[in-house]
């Protein structure tokens, strides 16, 4: 089920209503913009297109991957007869810049491309939800739709381009010539397996090379 979200992301970055689940390479694409690049909106994980944003890079077509990134959600349970609210709520939950190298563990064999890049636009939604509890069942209720509070400004997202681009992602943090892992997380104030995640991700991408090993641990330097 397409949610309002995605279909108003979709005309938001579309040339025209005609630009918008278009066929290219074979592939159903989510809109052309108006420099006739490719535009994929990507809720789940980069991993689910990851074959599919290679194939069209191959094919030597230029695409932009737009990943809404939740700023703030708000939570409506609707009435299921009379579609009213009954309760609203803020989540909790928020992403955060950093978090997409959580998904790009999965995305190096394509990211950095030429003629890629990855925006991180930053949402307002509120998710409407009707109660359906069940025995055995973890979520008691079902998503009727997600949409967009207001309508982000495309201008204001993060682009990721390029290997400065994921330097400048963690800040640019202060590392001594060869580093490992223990030193990058307190360097950039994560959990060190997360640091692990971002330097696999370095390194797959070409930021960094491995250079030796202190103990059991792998010791890197930028490239």
């Amino acid at each position: 089920m397409e949610t309002s979200l995605h279909r108003k992301l979709k005309e938001l970055y579309a040339a025209s209503p005609d630009c918008i689940e278009v066929v290219e390479s074979k592939y159903r694409i989510d809109a052309i913009d108006h420099d006739g690049v490719i535009v994929e909106i990507q809720h789940s994980g980069l991993g689910a297109i990851r074959k599919k944003i290679k194939q069209l890079l191959d094919d030597d077509y230029y695409v932009r991957i737009v990943k809404p990134c939740l700023q703030s959600k708000l939570v409506a349970t609707v009435d299921r007869e009379t579609q009213s609210i009954i309760r609203q709520r803020k989540s909790p939950k928020k992403i955060r810049p950093i978090d997409i190298f959580r998904e790009l563990i999965h995305f190096t064999q394509v990211y950095p491309h030429p003629q890629l890049t990855l925006e991180l636009l930053f949402v307002d939604s509120v998710e409407f939800r009707v109660d359906t509890p069940r025995r055995g069942r973890r979520k008691q209720y079902t998503t009727l739709d997600v949409d967009l509070i207001r309508v982000p400004d495309p201008s204001e997202a993060i682009v990721l381009s390029s290997l400065s681009d994921l330097w400048d992602l963690l800040g640019r943090p202060k590392l001594p010539k060869r580093f490992d892992t223990q030193q990058l997380a307190e360097a950039i104030g994560e959990p060190r397996w997360f640091a692990q995640q971002i330097a696999y991700v370095l390194k797959s991408c070409g930021a960094t090379k491995v250079c030796d090993k202190r103990g059991n641990a792998i010791v890197y330097r930028a490239a």
